[in-house]
C-alpha cells in the first residue's frame, strides 16, 4: 500500500507527515461525547462546543483507519463486507474525505471511477472488482452484462459495471480535491484530465435523461437516487411487477439485521426494473420505462456540480458562463416543477403520470445547498427541517431521511427514517450557505458525536443515534474527516 499523507487534524501536525505503522492499526476510540437527542423545544441558539483537541485527534485517526482498511489499491469500497466494489457517489464522498489524508489517493479514487464511464456519458453506479466472486454481491456482473448488453450504449468492453447511475456529486468532489493540493493537481493536470468526462456526464443527464423536456434530469430506478427504498418511490413502484421469489439472492441480508434493509417485495421490484432496463439495452429513449421520477435531491446535486464545473472551467482558463447558465436554468426548473409551498419543501414528481409524490423526504430539503435558491424558499426549508416533520434541534440532532410523522416512517429501515451522514454533511453545507452558522455548527457536532459513538455506522436512528446497517462505513469516515478539518468552515 502506498504511503499516505494527511492534512492536519489538530494544530501543529504537519500536512506532509506520513501515517506511521502504528496509525495504520488505530483502534476506534470510545468518543466521550455520547449521542443524546436534544430535549423538546426550540433549537439552541448556541452550538455545543467541538470535542477537545485530543478527542478530535482520536476521532480523526479512527476515521482515517476506516478509509485505509477499505482501500483496494485503486479505489475505496463502502464496506469490506456488505459492499465489496466501487460505488459511484460513495467514491465522490470518499474523495472529499481522502483529500485530507492523501490528495493523490483522492485524485486516483475519482479517476478510477471515471475510467469506467460509458461512451454515452453515464457514470455507472457500480464498478465491479474482478477479484471479488460473483456470489459476494447481487446484482452481480453476470446480471448486468454491461460488457455485452451495454456495448450499444457505450459500456466499456474491458470492465464490468452496472447500467444505472447515482447522484452526480463528482464535479464538486473533483473541485474540492483539486483545491486541497492545487500545486500538485496543476502539475499532474488533474482537472484537465477529468473535466471532459465530467462535462459528458452532465450532458448525458441534462440531455438523455430530460424525459418530457421539463428541464430536469429524471431517474429510472430507485437505486439511481441513492435513497433506494424511500417511501417516495412506493407509488410508482406499485406499478412494477416484482421479480419472482427465488429468482435472485440477497447478499445484503447476510450482514446485519434484515429489519434494517429493504423488504423482499421492494427488492423484487428493484430487480424487475433493472432487468427491464437491461433487456432494452440500457436505452434512455422510448416509452418502455415503468419508473420515471424527477428527484429534487438528485437535481440539486447536479446543480451544485454544475457550479463546480464553472469553477473548474475558470481554473483552466475556459469559459465558465455556460455552466453557470445551465445551473440557473436547472434551479428555475426545480422551483417550477418540484417546489411545494404548502408542504414547505420540494416534492418528487412521477413523470409518467405528471403528479407530485406527496411523501416528505430529506431529498426535498437538499436544494438548501443551492446558492441561488430564493431566500424565502431557503427559510421555508429550514422551518420544515426544524419543525415536527424532521425535528432537527427538538426530537432529533441529525436530519432523518423521512418524515417523522409520515405513514411509512421506520427509524431503522434504510431510507425510510434513519439519518445518513453524507446527507447531513450536505445539509450542514446548505445551512452554512444561507448564513445559518449556528444550526450548521449543531449539525456538524451531531455528525461527529454520532459517527464516533456508532463506530462509523452506515446510518443511525435519528432519535437515539443507534447504529444501523453496517459499521466502519467509508463515507461516514470521509465526512468526519472533512468536518474535522480546520478549513471546513472557511
Amino acid at each position: 500500500m502506498e504511503g499516505v499523507t494527511r492534512d492536519p487534524l489538530v494544530p501543529g501536525q504537519a500536512s506532509s507527515e506520513a501515517l506511521t505503522s502504528s496509525e495504520r492499526t488505530v483502534t476506534t476510540p470510545r468518543v466521550p461525547t455520547a449521542f443524546v437527542p436534544a430535549q423538546a423545544g426550540p433549537p439552541s441558539p448556541t452550538a455545543p462546543p467541538l470535542p477537545g483537541t485530543a478527542d478530535r485527534e482520536m476521532l480523526g485517526q479512527a476515521a482515517a483507519q476506516v478509509l485505509l482498511d477499505n482501500w483496494t489499491g485503486a479505489s475505496t469500497v463502502p464496506s469490506t463486507s456488505l459492499y465489496p466494489h466501487q460505488w459511484s457517489w460513495d467514491s465522490a464522498f470518499v474523495a472529499i474525505g481522502l483529500r485530507h489524508l492523501s490528495p493523490q489517493r483522492a485524485r486516483r479514487e475519482l479517476e478510477t471511477l471515471l475510467g469506467a464511464q460509458w461512451a454515452d456519458g453515464r457514470i455507472p453506479h457500480i464498478v465491479f472488482n474482478p477479484a471479488v466472486s460473483h456470489g459476494a454481491y447481487f446484482p452481480s456482473p453476470d446480471f448486468w452484462r454491461s460488457s455485452t448488453v451495454g456495448r450499444a450504449a457505450g459500456a466499456p468492453a474491458a470492465l464490468e459495471t452496472s447500467g444505472i447511475v447515482q447522484p452526480p456529486v463528482h464535479a464538486l468532489a473533483a473541485l474540492m480535491v483539486h483545491r486541497s493540493d492545487p500545486g500538485t493537481s496543476r502539475r499532474e493536470r488533474f482537472l484537465e484530465r477529468v473535466r471532459p468526462g465530467l462535462v459528458a456526464w452532465h450532458e448525458y443527464l441534462t440531455g438523455r435523461r430530460d424525459f418530457g423536456g421539463h428541464g430536469l434530469a429524471a431517474v429510472l430506478h430507485p437505486w439511481e437516487t441513492g435513497m433506494d427504498n424511500s417511501p417516495c418511490w412506493d407509488e410508482p413502484l406499485s406499478r412494477v411487477e416484482p421479480a419472482p421469489a427465488g429468482s435472485f439472492r440477497r447478499a445484503d441480508l447476510s450482514f446485519g439485521d434484515a429489519s434494517d434493509r429493504p423488504t423482499d417485495l421492494d427488492y423484487g421490484r428493484y430487480v424487475s426494473l433493472a432487468t427491464q432496463y437491461r433487456d432494452h439495452g440500457y436505452r434512455d429513449t422510448g416509452t418502455e420505462h415503468s419508473f420515471v421520477v424527477e428527484d429534487p435531491g438528485f437535481n440539486a446535486l447536479l446543480i451544485m456540480s454544475e457550479y463546480a464545473l464553472a469553477d473548474i472551467a475558470e481554473e483552466l482558463g475556459q469559459d465558465a458562463e455556460p455552466h453557470r447558465s445551465r445551473a440557473r436554468r436547472l434551479t428555475t426548473a426545480l422551483m417550477r416543477r418540484l417546489w411545494d409551498e404548502d408542504a414547505g419543501l420540494f416534492l418528487c414528481r412521477d413523470v409518467r403520470t405528471g403528479t407530485a409524490l406527496p411523501d416528505k423526504s430529506v431529498t426535498g430539503l437538499l436544494p438548501l445547498m443551492l446558492p441561488e435558491l430564493p431566500e424565502r424558499t431557503a427559510r421555508a426549508l429550514v422551518r420544515t427541517m426544524t419543525g415536527p416533520h424532521f425535528g432537527l434541534g427538538a426530537t432529533t440532532r441529525l436530519v432523518p431521511s423521512y418524515d417523522l410523522r409520515g405513514r411509512a416512517f421506520d427509524a431503522s429501515r434504510y431510507w425510510r427514517g434513519p439519518a445518513w451522514f453524507n446527507i447531513n454533511w450536505l445539509l450542514e453545507r446548505g445551512l452554512r450557505q444561507h448564513g445559518m452558522s449556528d444550526q450548521a455548527d449543531a449539525v456538524r457536532q451531531a455528525v461527529l458525536d454520532a459517527a464516533g459513538a456508532s463506530d462509523f455506522a452506515e446510518y443511525v436512528d435519528p432519535r437515539t443515534g443507534k447504529a444501523c446497517g453496517t459499521t466502519n462505513f467509508s463515507w461516514t469516515a470521509a465526512v468526519v474527516l472533512d468536518l474535522l478539518s480546520p478549513a471546513h468552515r472557511t
